[in-house]
């Protein structure tokens, strides 16, 4: 089965649109978070440990450093030649606006870099913010932001530490979308007291305020999180993987 038979993947999309593979190359441009340097909280949200996702997590290297290895990595797999850098690690709109627009140009500096993915959280989209991010997109740029919405429930947000609500999920969208920036959000299928009901609710809440794009994530147990200790004391079980697909495509089919 191939997936894109399917579903309008990302990928797909882009290739419709730029008549050639364009690649994200995921890079880590040392921000911290909200909920992680004690302005809303310590320690991140449960699940959170970035290292275990971010490939360049461990190590402090130049942005363009870090696109020539991904590059590297993309050559043997596709060989595409045109990307789209994704600020991926932690909340990469968190910081003064000056350094914001350094790193940002840092990257769309590159020749072969068609624009930028940028992911965040809804309580840090400013309008500073999304006045660089249009004026980039008038230039030409592809330009995304991803929001971490994880659920539209402020209980689960409550439980799962992440430190805003869906009030501010629904103020941010209202502020992206007046300014045409495309917008991905991202759900994650498994969360702590949530049931099937929770991921159909959540995604149609996200569905009838609009988006560009979806993204699904399981919920998986990473050590050194507080999730991690509540797995080990019995007090969370993982989603079965056949329960997750099964949860997936109800999503997909809506």
């Amino acid at each position: 089965m191939v997936l894109s038979d399917y579903v309008n993947t990302y990928g797909q999309d882009l290739l419709r649109r730029y008549g050639e593979r364009v690649h994200k190359l995921s890079i880590n441009a040392g921000f911290t978070c909200p909920n992680r340097d004690g302005s809303k909280g310590r320690g991140g949200c449960t699940f959170c440990n970035n290292v275990s996702f971010s490939p360049n997590a461990r190590h402090s290297l130049s942005i363009a450093t870090q696109l020539e290895n991904g590059r590297r990595v993309i050559a043997k797999r596709t060989g595409a030649k045109r990307f789209i850098v994704y600020f991926q690690a932690y909340t990469n709109t968190y910081a003064d606006i000056q350094y914001l627009e350094r790193l940002y140009e840092e990257a769309l500096a590159e020749p072969d870099v068609v624009g930028l993915s940028i992911g965040t959280r809804p309580d840090c989209v400013s309008e500073e913010v999304l006045d660089l991010l249009e004026g980039y997109q008038k230039r030409g740029y592809e330009i995304w932001l991803e929001l971490g919405l994880q659920s539209a429930f402020d209980e689960t947000l409550e439980r799962i530490h992440r430190g805003h609500s869906f009030r501010d999920y629904q103020k941010a969208v209202h502020a992206i979308r007046q300014r045409g920036i495309s917008l991905c959000t991202h759900l994650i299928i498994g969360l702590p007291g949530e049931e099937h009901w929770h991921y159909l609710e959540s995604l149609d809440r996200v569905l009838e305020l609009g988006v560009e794009g979806i993204k699904l994530h399981p919920l998986h147990v990473v050590k050194q999180t507080i999730l991690a200790k509540q797995w080990q004391k019995g007090e969370y079980q993982p989603l079965e993987m056949n329960t997750f697909v099964s949860t997936v495509v109800d999503m997909i089919e809506r």
